[in-house]
């Protein structure tokens, strides 16, 4: 039986709970392929990102569902997950020379990306957005 691992990856608004289990590199995303799923292909190179950083874009079949925000909220959700799943694979198969917490760490996968919209504030138009001044 394949050994599954899991990660949880979260972007802005978005939730993505990506599942890797040994295989050919198939990327599965709410059911549909990668491909189909995101609306451009830059998008789809990003969440790779960390499987290309380690050399295993054919080595893992990836199942994502993911949840809230917009495409590239999503993106980045996907790839802290996937980075997070490659790390419990990594933590269970102890005994490489470069482990990929250092290649995913110095490539900047493993920190969370925080920012956030700004909620907006009373008086102003939006965050920090001001009415317009009038001097009469």
């Amino acid at each position: 039986m394949a050994k599954i691992y899991r990660g949880t990856g979260r972007r802005k608004s978005s939730v993505a709970q990506v599942t890797m289990t040994s295989g050919t590199g198939k990327i599965t995303v709410n059911g549909r392929d990668v491909n189909e799923f995101m609306p451009y292909e830059t998008l789809v190179m990003d969440l790779k990102q960390p499987l290309v950083a380690t050399n295993n874009e054919n080595t893992f079949d990836i199942d994502v569902k993911v949840s809230g925000g917009g495409a590239s909220g999503q993106t980045g959700a996907i790839r802290l997950g996937i980075t997070r799943a490659l790390l419990e694979y990594d933590a269970a198969n102890e005994g490489k020379e470069d482990s990929y917490r250092t290649i995913l760490k110095r490539a900047g996968f493993v920190t969370r990306d925080s920012r956030a919209k700004e909620r907006k504030k009373p008086g102003l138009k939006a965050a920090r957005r001001a009415p317009q001044f009038s001097k009469r």
